[in-house]
């Protein structure tokens, strides 16, 4: 298979690949993960990017010798060497280039990322099975009052930032649902994120594929019982920080905080989706469901 563009674009070699752009993925992307097998050149244009680790700089500069290296913007796909944390920059980073990312694991974590195996490298790329993933976006106003706003992939996590406990209230699509949370701290979670902080906080996984998020508090005092609510994808929820001069709050959208907030809203894209492939035998959707059955 040619592969140079067609006149279509670039575009025209993802939607061969069965891998949508950003804003097409959201209304034509499907439930289920799509095979990616006879899609794809046996010599695609690849990126390969690395965490600081030296192991995982070393395993890069050994598969551009042997793959070759490519910008992002004008690579076919995005290989990532490292861990999850490492993932989760690299899908900020590069989410203008609006291509798919194969991840291997040469780091800590690997929740997002596949087993790190150079030789077949080609061939484990044509049988990637594709995950949409659409980030929460937040918007934080600090105290001095102009609105910051970044995006998550995991989770948006309000936390106290003194030993004195937060106290928030939350909304949802309006109304208010909890007049006063006294607590660590709340987040919200997509599906991808569920097995991660959210997890840790006890929290419940959400199927890759469902169509919620997870409201989770973080050690909340009182109501001393309340764990929680699932909600909607479509809804919006609101935080507003009581007493946020002697209980100050931090908001952090992945890895990108905001100190003194007073306020917090958050809702799930409506038009940015991110495209993560994995190995069949270990998809995203089956990871998160085995994840439900580990002790």
């Amino acid at each position: 298979m040619d592969t140079s563009e067609s006149e279509n674009g670039d575009g025209d070699y993802r939607a061969r690949w069965g891998i949508a752009t950003q804003r097409q993925a959201l209304h034509s992307a499907p439930r289920t993960a799509i095979r990616c097998t006879d899609r794809m050149s046996p010599t695609p244009r690849i990126a390969f990017v690395a965490s600081s680790l030296p192991e995982a700089q070393s395993a890069m500069q050994a598969l551009i010798a042997a793959h070759g290296q490519h910008a992002p913007d004008a690579a076919d796909l995005i290989v990532a060497l490292g861990g999850d944390g490492f993932m989760l920059r690299t899908l900020h980073r590069y989410r203008g280039a609006a291509r798919p990312v194969f991840g291997m694991k040469l780091g800590t974590v690997g929740f997002l990322m596949n087993q790190y195996q150079p030789e077949g490298l080609l061939e484990r790329l044509a049988a990637a099975q594709p995950a949409a993933l659409r980030p929460l976006e937040m918007e934080a106003i600090p105290e001095s009052g102009s609105p910051v706003q970044a995006l998550a992939y995991n989770e948006v996590s309000l936390l106290r930032q003194t030993k004195q406990a937060a106290k928030l209230r939350i909304s949802v699509d309006g109304a208010v649902r909890m007049e006063e949370l006294v607590c660590d701290g709340a987040l919200v979670s997509t599906p991808a994120g569920s097995s991660a902080y959210n997890l840790s906080a006890h929290g419940p996984i959400l199927p890759l594929d469902s169509d919620v998020l997870a409201l989770t508090p973080l050690a909340a005092f009182r109501p001393r019982r309340w764990r929680g609510a699932i909600l909607r994808n479509d809804a919006v929820i609101r935080f507003e920080v009581l007493d946020p001069f002697k209980r100050p709050v931090s908001a952090t959208a992945d890895a990108y905080e905001v100190r003194d907030v007073v306020e917090v809203t958050v809702r799930q894209s409506r038009d940015i989706t991110a495209t993560l492939l994995f190995d069949p035998e270990h998809s995203l959707a089956e990871r998160i469901m085995a994840e439900q059955f580990t002790q």
